[in-house]
């Protein structure tokens, strides 16, 4: 295991964000794991929103602005099996060290991640166009 968590960590790359001594181990998990892989892997959640736009609302493209973003919020928090698609893509990304970490607050740290992720869709809603 120690080959792939040393393959992953380097893969990834530095820590995205401040890290102080009063930083709160969310934080520390947020910006030295999550926003690196969320950076790293967000081409594939274009490609994955982009999916689930054709498959169940192609109407997406005819929204204003205000209803896309709206459109992306609803889809991230309300369609379970969409939201654990996109959990498992961040999630595959952990060092083993990084998920004993996950499981022990996976329900804030799921919270950080979408909306982050959320909030990462929402700035490039110019990707998602037809």
């Amino acid at each position: 295991m120690e080959t792939r968590d040393t393959f992953i960590s380097e893969f990834r790359g530095e820590t995205i964000g401040t890290v102080s001594n009063e930083s709160s181990s969310e934080e520390l998990f947020q910006n030295q794991t999550l926003r690196p892989i969320l950076k790293l892997q967000n081409d594939l959640f274009i490609e994955s929103f982009q999916n689930f736009i054709g498959k169940y609302k192609n109407e997406f493209y005819t929204f204003s602005p205000d209803k896309k973003m709206q459109f992306i919020e609803n889809a991230i928090q309300r369609d379970i099996k969409f939201r654990n698609a996109l959990k498992g893509m961040v999630i595959g990304l952990f060092t083993i060290e990084e998920y004993r970490e996950y499981i022990k607050n996976s329900s804030n740290l799921n919270k950080r991640m979408m909306n982050m992720l959320i909030e990462r869709l929402k700035s490039q809603v110019q990707l998602l166009e037809q």
